[in-house]
C-alpha cells in the first residue's frame, strides 16, 4: 500500500518530536532534499512502487534521522558484554547531582535482554529505590500479574524506566513526583540504548511520562492509549500506568489495559484463550 502524504508528514514529525526529547536541537539536512522542499509540490503521473520508495527514503532518511527497521543480530555474547558494560556506566552516573545524592539505589533495569516484549514505565518509586528493581511496589505486584495473566514471566520479558533514579522529593516523607523535562531528556539515552540493544519486537508504554520520554508527545495518556505508535520502527502500545489501575478499580479502566494487552500479544503472535479475550468483561 502506498504511503500517503500525511503517512510520511506524521513520521517524519514522530521522528523529530523523538529527537527532541534526546536533547538533539539539530539534525543534518541533505543538500537535495532542501533543493526539493524548496520547489512547489508537484503530483507524479505514475510513480513505481520501487521509485516513490526510493524518493521516500532520500527525503527521510538523512543520516542523522535514519530510522532503523532491520539490523543484523547481535552476536550474544558480544550483546550480554555491552548490556553488562552499559549496566556499569549507569550504575554509576551523577549526570544529575541532585538525584544522585538522594537516591538509595540506581534502578538499571530487569528481565530478559532477548524479550521480545518490553515494559516501560516512568520512574523508580521508595520500594523500587530501597530494592534497585523497577515495579516492585503495589504498582509492581499489580503489573506482574499482568504479565502473568498474558501467559508470560517477569525473566520472559524486560522491564525499565524513563529515569533510572527516584525523583527526588526534598521535605517529603513519601510520595512521588513526576521527573523533569531536563531529567528526561539528561537520563533517556540510556534507555534507548538498552532497546537498541534488546531489540524488542513490541513496546508497551505505561503511562503518559513513558510516552512523552519515548515518542515527545504530551497530548495526554487518555487520547493515546489503545492507539498504536512507534518508537524507531518498533510497535509501542500507550496504555495507562498500573498506579492509575489502583486509584481507578472501575472494571471498563481494566478491561482497557487488558484489551491493550492482547493487542500486543496479537502483533507478537501469541495465542489467546478465549478465558484470555473474556478477562473484565461482564456477563
Amino acid at each position: 500500500m502506498a504511503v500517503t502524504y500525511e503517512e510520511l508528514l506524521d513520521a517524519t514529525i514522530q521522528k523529530l518530536e523523538g529527537l527532541k526529547a534526546q536533547g538533539i536541537r539539530n539534525v543534518a539536512v541533505l543538500p537535495e532534499t532542501l533543493r526539493a522542499l524548496a520547489q512547489p509540490a508537484r503530483r507524479p503521473i505514475a510513480e513505481s512502487k520501487p521509485a516513490a520508495a526510493a524518493r521516500q527514503t532520500a527525503l527521510i532518511e538523512t543520516p542523522a534521522m535514519a530510522v532503523p527497521v532491520s539490523k543484523p543480530a547481535l552476536d550474544p555474547k558480544e550483546k550480554a558484554a555491552a548490556f553488562a558494560a552499559l549496566r556499569e556506566r549507569v550504575m554509576v552516573c551523577v549526570k544529575c547531582a541532585h538525584l544522585a545524592s538522594s537516591r538509595k539505589n540506581v534502578v538499571f533495569g530487569v528481565g530478559n535482554i532477548d524479550a521480545q516484549l518490553m515494559f516501560v514505565g516512568e520512574a523508580p518509586g521508595a520500594d523500587e529505590d530501597a530494592q534497585g528493581e523497577p515495579f516492585v511496589g503495589r504498582a509492581g505486584e499489580l503489573l506482574t500479574r499482568i504479565i502473568q495473566a498474558m501467559g508470560l514471566q517477569r525473566s520472559d520479558v524486560y522491564i525499565a524506566n524513563i529515569l533510572k533514579c527516584r525523583p527526588d522529593t526534598p521535605g517529603q516523607s513519601a510520595g512521588n513526583r513526576k521527573p523533569t523535562t531536563d531529567e528526561m531528556a539528561t537520563c533517556i539515552p540510556y534507555l534507548h540504548e538498552q532497546i537498541d540493544l534488546i531489540r524488542p519486537r513490541v513496546l508497551v508504554a505505561l503511562g503518559a511520562t513513558a510516552v512523552e520520554g519515548l515518542l515527545g508527545k504530551t497530548m495526554g495518556i487518555m487520547k493515546l492509549r489503545g492507539n498504536w505508535q512507534t518508537y524507531r520502527g518498533t510497535p509501542l502500545m500507550p496504555t495507562f500506568h498500573p498506579a492509575y489501575l489502583l486509584r481507578n478499580q472501575a472494571m471498563s479502566e481494566k478491561r482497557k489495559v487488558w484489551e491493550d494487552m492482547l493487542a500486543a500479544m496479537e502483533k507478537l503472535g501469541m495465542p489467546i484463550s478465549e478465558k484470555q479475550r473474556n478477562y473484565f468483561l461482564r456477563g
